[in-house]
């Protein structure tokens, strides 16, 4: 295991939302470049969803932003209205110079979120809702501030999804009327070079 591959480990064993963001505050300025040379490909796909539903003209939130990849892509792709938010200050300091963002927002995913009911039009969130990360808890924030008719795409182990209550917690949100399921995309490598067993899978969805 290299030092970049132990940070990985690093963050994904945090204890609490806080320890996350301590330890998130500390790798910031060096996040992108320990990931972007291990072929990091969790966004692409992510925005690629996104794109198959969502208008330019739409405002969307990059829930989870980090460093702001995501939401560089999408304004290259011709996004122009994305709002950033993350539990970290430190990587929204990162992601505020990308200059991409029209607002900033720092918030746990899994807590009250300090934005208001049906705000957005479209969310996306790569990487985020993972072991010692955003719990399944956290849709319903999200669902909350999503427009109705609006999208939830996001990106979750397929290990992840069947040995945790995101399996049930998903199904139990469908069955209630609060989603409905629009796409399962196949798995793909997220780390091909540092973790060749680590797959990520994209999920998108529609708010009710």
């Amino acid at each position: 295991m290299n030092k970049k591959t132990d940070k990985v480990h690093l963050v994904y064993s945090a204890k609490s939302p806080e320890e996350l963001a301590k330890r998130y505050d500390e790798w910031a300025k060096e996040y992108e470049g320990d990931l972007l040379p291990e072929n990091y490909t969790g966004p692409e796909p992510a925005a690629d969803v996104l794109g198959k539903y969502v208008s330019k003209d739409a405002s969307i939130l990059d829930a989870g932003a980090g460093t702001g990849l995501v939401g560089e892509i999408l304004h290259r792709r011709g996004y122009r209205n994305i709002e950033a938010m993350d539990l970290s200050a430190g990587m929204l300091e990162e992601a505020r110079k990308k200059n991409v963002y029209t607002g900033f927002h720092q918030g746990i995913l899994g807590e009250p979120l300090e934005l208001t009911t049906d705000r957005f039009d479209a969310i996306i969130s790569v990487g985020t809702f993972t072991l010692g990360h955003a719990p399944s808890r956290g849709f319903d924030e999200l669902i909350r501030i999503t427009k109705p008719g609006g999208y939830i795409v996001f990106t979750i182990r397929p290990d992840y999804y069947e040995n945790s209550d995101f399996k049930d917690q998903q199904a139990a949100l469908e069955a209630e009327g609060k989603w409905r399921l629009v796409e399962t995309g196949e798995p793909f490598l997220n780390l091909p070079e540092a973790e060749p067993d680590i797959y990520l899978q994209v999920w998108a969805y529609q708010v009710c």
